[in-house]
């Protein structure tokens, strides 16, 4: 009985990390996906970074991400040793930098959305119903900030379990899949690469 005592102790201390990091995960995706709705959107952003409007941007930029996540997810199973190569020297610099690179240019992206857009479902204001995919894209868009706290708690963590820094990993890579399908891939499927004669 002496032995368990000890054990089951470690463990709930071992949960504590996990359990408030997704806790503050949730939270900030519900205070973002608030803001989406109480703001009032202006329909225009701020910059277009040089294109010829704002989606167009959106869409280049988004793009830049979701090649950097698939990057974060090819190198980090690199140096976890769980594909047959070898990861060279250089890839967890690279992994870092490709992962706050993903990050900045995501927040701009997310930036222009909220305040272009906000969060949208149910009706538009002219009475148009908005579509799964604009919804679907709208939440995830949100809990992909949730995501990133609970990823840098887990990094950052020395007691969690094992478990934790895959799983955050690997559910911050899953929204960043779903929210650049259901926008830039998307876009593309519909209106080609961006140029003038796109919006």
């Amino acid at each position: 009985m002496a032995d368990i005592t000890p054990a089951v102790g470690r463990e709930k201390k071992g949960m504590a990390v996990p359990l408030a990091a997704f806790a503050a995960g949730a939270a900030v995706a519900v205070l973002l996906g608030v803001f989406g709705r109480v703001h009032d959107p202006t329909l225009s952003g701020t910059t277009t970074l040089g294109f010829h409007t704002v989606i167009q941007m959106k869409v280049v930029l988004s793009t830049v991400v979701g090649v950097l996540v698939l990057f974060q997810g090819f190198g980090a199973l690199m140096l976890y040793g769980k594909l047959p190569w070898r990861a060279p020297a250089w890839l967890g610099t690279a992994h870092r930098a490709s992962g706050t690179t993903a990050l900045v240019l995501a927040v701009l992206v997310a930036y222009h959305c909220l305040w272009a857009l906000g969060l949208e479902y149910g009706h538009l204001h002219n009475g148009a119903k908005v579509g799964a995919r604009t919804v679907v894209h709208g939440l995830a868009g949100c809990a992909v900030f949730g995501a990133v706290a609970v990823k840098v708690t887990a990094v950052r963590a020395k007691r969690a379990p094992g478990w934790f820094l895959p799983v955050a990993g690997g559910l911050l890579f899953t929204l960043f899949v779903v929210v650049v399908l259901t926008s830039a891939v998307w876009y593309y499927a519909n209106y080609g690469w961006p140029d003038s004669n796109s919006y």
